[in-house]
């Protein structure tokens, strides 16, 4: 439990030093319609290397669907089991939790819609959009581990828990390899998306820790 809350606690730490270096360190107007971004140099650098893959953008954009996905079954297993047990704290206490950290998430993601750090090296339709972090980016890498977590904790099938992995690893490392390469974002944007996800989902495993000993103990 504490080695994940440390973890934990150092990424979003990290999380919140990367936004303020962004904020500040080589400052530049290099982005569509001349909007600045920091590490400017590197970020620009980054981009010509790449280009823009719009077909790489809209399939990675569509696949955001599936984590979405995931987070409508978690939802539903919740349901099921509030309408079977009749009450709230009836519900499997992870799967409670689970709800908490995915409407923390979506709040992490609101909050950048609402404070714009930067803008999207390119336009998209037209518009000028918020570009960090990536909010595909922070979908998938929020999402996709508790679907691995939750099926590690609940399935007892090998094959099932391989399969998973498997899944789970190619399509995250498809997803935010994509979202890097296609040219819709800024290299610094990724960064952030990946210790803000990771950060939260060590919160969300030290807390499920933390009730798992809790229950053990109020059992014995």
């Amino acid at each position: 439990m504490k080695r994940n809350l440390t973890i934990g606690i150092f990424l979003l730490i990290a999380f919140a030093l990367w936004t303020v270096l962004i904020m500040f360190v080589d400052v530049q107007a290099v982005g569509a319609n001349g909007s600045k971004v920091g590490f400017a140099t590197f970020n620009a650098w980054f981009h010509q290397l790449t280009g823009v893959y719009w077909t790489l953008y809209n399939v990675t954009d569509w696949l955001g669907l599936v984590p979405l996905a995931v987070c409508l079954c978690f939802g539903c297993l919740g349901l099921c089991q509030l309408i079977k047990r009749r009450s709230l704290f009836k519900v499997d206490a992870d799967i409670l939790l689970l709800g908490g950290y995915y409407i923390l998430a979506i709040f992490g993601y609101l909050f950048f819609e609402m404070v714009p750090i930067n803008y999207r090296p390119v336009l998209i339709n037209g518009i000028l959009e918020a570009s960090y972090p990536s909010s595909t980016t922070l979908l998938v890498l929020s999402v996709m581990p508790t679907l691995l977590f939750q099926i590690n904790r609940r399935s007892h099938n090998k094959i099932i828990k391989n399969v998973v992995i498997g899944f789970v690893l190619l399509f995250s490392a498809f997803m935010v390899i994509g979202r890097l390469i296609s040219g819709v974002h800024w290299a610094t944007d990724i960064i952030g998306s990946v210790l803000l996800s990771f950060g939260l989902f060590k919160l969300y495993q030290s807390a499920v820790t933390a009730t798992d000993m809790r229950n053990k103990n109020g059992v014995q």
